[in-house]
């Protein structure tokens, strides 16, 4: 199954006058390399100032745990999942920093950010 930002559900923030930051992270993400077929393994960290909702963590795991069998390459993934966020809470600014484990010597850190425009 596809990962799909229907998956993730909210919850009314109850300080919507305050800007305050919620960071989230994820050490055990997983996905597929689509030109090997090899895992991917990395840790990510969500990062957003909320507005009217927040993001509720069982959904956002089980979004993410789909991941596991699609192959994607790290910098489609970062950004599919910050924009499926963003699309979902419509937060006043997010990031997701996705750092990916060394594969052949090398390791990749991808930084997608949002900022709302007024």
């Amino acid at each position: 199954m596809t990962p799909t930002r229907d998956m993730l559900e909210v919850f009314e923030n109850q300080f919507p006058d305050r800007d305050y930051t919620i960071e989230i992270t994820c050490p055990e993400f997983t996905s597929v390399c689509p030109k090997t077929g090899q895992p991917d393994f990395g840790t990510l960290v969500f990062t957003y100032i909320p507005d009217r909702t927040c993001v509720e963590l069982k959904s956002l795991k089980l979004y993410l745990q789909k991941f596991r069998n699609e192959g994607i390459f790290y910098e489609h993934v970062t950004n599919r999942i910050l924009d499926d966020l963003v699309a979902v809470l419509a937060p006043r600014k997010a990031s997701l920093t996705a750092h990916f484990t060394p594969r052949g010597g090398i390791s990749s850190r991808i930084i997608s950010e949002y900022i709302r425009k007024m």
